[in-house]
């Protein structure tokens, strides 16, 4: 369109609804805005420095009752939302696990809003259908599981783990409480570390389990589940007279990166007859390299494993790779077929079957998007990238003499904590420690208000540490030297008493 063209678009978008000429010119500027803000993002704080508040005072208290223009709009976005954000896609984000969106994922993901189909039937998209389906062959190929897998896109591993424990449940009966409900039933018990995420206990309380069915088995002096005192509370529970119906196995944990040993729980569980679930939704993005895969040594023993490519890979949320070994399984416990969704065709996936919800985004698009644009030799790079500067990160905080690495490196992240030498010398223990968390907590927080880096607290052995991991996609290694340069400065420049 010329610019003539785009002059009359502009001046009817501020008198009618938008028009599908209209459609056209603000793709354009929305595509504009988002390649200048990527451009540019590392001139904003990456914490979002607003107070509680802030934007719902600056949002009318009523919907209008006619439409606005869209340049009215986007003028409030643009003044209103981006201030009031936390930047993912910021190069120095090093806080939680990244949320990665890879340009070339993002432009998939704009086609998948504009084609906006819902794909729970393979005859409702089967492109989306057919796409899915090689997109997680890939994603297996890739990490060196056998083709004896096959699997789906959830939307977050949260889903896919309770996908894998309402599994558990319904082969420990059976496949009977879909019918006839928990009750009458003996009571069913699942396992896992006591490091476990916090969507696994999410998981029991939807599932109908209970909090308390959940055993949070002690772990070993490396922070993994002890495999003899699992094998213990298994036995325990059995003379009891509960049901064990399955491990979920934990690898790159959330606070420190703990791995249990997959191998030893998934033979063990072998001989018990117990469903294992594998949880690596940060970790598994690194199998890619096949020298990190000793992490999950023995996971081709396993029923079923998440990991998410929307973490550290680069593929925009929401997409959880969902693997099982079994998929009739899976299939039996959460399909359901009334009239409306029956339909004719033999030889066919549909994936509503395979996943809580019915209706299903067109996932696979910005996984093709993405592994196609940068292959997996460049996906394997920004990955060995992000490990080596971390460690690099790592080594040079446990040089200096008023910091402490809490944990190791495990992949890109570790935790530590600031130890100025007028708090270590506090001589009764529990009022050094005290002080220690206290200071640790207070530098965190001028961290994140310096806004030049993010980075999120945890616990280790009952000590508040500061935890740091790399994974952002565009970050490069001047963004670790930035961060070691803004943790000391800031550090340094408290009033510690």
């Amino acid at each position: 369109m010329g610019s003539i063209g785009w002059v009359w678009v502009r001046y009817y978008a501020n008198m009618y609804p938008m028009q599908s000429d209209e459609f056209e010119y603000w793709l354009t500027r929305a595509a504009q805005w988002s390649a200048h803000y990527r451009q540019t993002i590392d001139s904003r704080p990456v914490r979002s420095q607003v107070s509680p508040g802030d934007i719902r005072r600056q949002i009318d208290k009523e919907p209008p009752q006619k439409g606005e223009s869209m340049e009215t709009i986007f003028a409030d976005f643009d003044a209103i939302i981006p201030p009031g954000m936390t930047h993912w896609q910021h190069p120095r984000f090093f806080a939680y696990f990244p949320s990665n969106s890879a340009p070339a994922a993002v432009v998939a993901e704009v086609l998948t809003t504009a084609l906006s189909a819902q794909c729970m039937l393979w005859q409702t998209s089967p492109a989306a259908t057919e796409l899915e389906v090689c997109m997680i062959d890939w994603l297996r190929q890739a990490t060196g599981l056998p083709d004896s897998f096959s699997g789906v896109l959830q939307d977050t591993a949260s889903s896919s783990t309770l996908c894998a424990i309402l599994t558990m449940r319904e082969i420990a009966s059976g496949f009977n409480t879909n019918r006839t409900g928990l009750f009458g039933h003996n009571v069913l018990r699942v396992y896992a570390s006591e490091g476990t995420h916090s969507s696994i206990d999410k998981a029991m309380w939807i599932a109908g389990l209970g909090q308390e069915n959940l055993v949070k088995v002690p772990t070993d002096e490396h922070y993994a589940m002890d495999v003899n005192a699992l094998a213990q509370a298994i036995n325990d529970d059995r003379q009891q007279g509960f049901t064990p119906a399955g491990i979920v196995v934990c690898v790159g944990g959330t606070s420190i990166g703990a791995t249990d040993r997959v191998r030893e729980i998934c033979e063990l569980a072998r001989r018990e007859g117990l469903y294992t679930h594998v949880d690596a939704a940060w970790a598994g993005s690194a199998m890619i390299c096949p020298e990190y895969r000793h992490l999950w040594e023995g996971v081709e023993l396993a029923d079923s494993i998440v990991w998410n490519p929307h973490k550290w890979l680069g593929v925009p949320m929401e997409c959880s790779a969902h693997f099982v070994r079994d998929p009739s399984l899976l299939i039996d416990t959460l399909s359901i077929q009334p009239a409306y969704l029956k339909t004719n065709q033999e030889d066919i996936v549909n994936f509503s079957e395979w996943s809580v919800q019915l209706g299903r985004r067109f996932r696979a698009l910005k996984l093709w998007f993405l592994i196609r644009a940068y292959g997996i030799d460049g996906l394997q790079q920004r990955i060995r990238n992000h490990i080596k500067w971390s460690q690099q990160l790592a080594e040079q905080l446990q040089q200096e003499n008023d910091f402490e690495l809490t944990t190791a490196p495990i992949l890109s992240l570790f935790s530590f904590r600031y130890t100025p030498q007028v708090i270590a010398s506090i001589d009764k223990p529990n009022e050094r420690a005290e002080r220690l968390n206290q200071i640790n907590r207070q530098l965190l927080e001028e961290i994140n208000d310096d806004g030049d880096i993010y980075l999120t607290p945890s616990e280790h052995n009952g000590n508040y540490v500061i935890r740091f991991v790399a994974g952002q996609f565009d970050m490069q290694q001047q963004e670790i030297e930035r961060a070691f340069t803004t943790i000391t400065r800031v550090a340094r420049s408290m009033n510690i008493e």
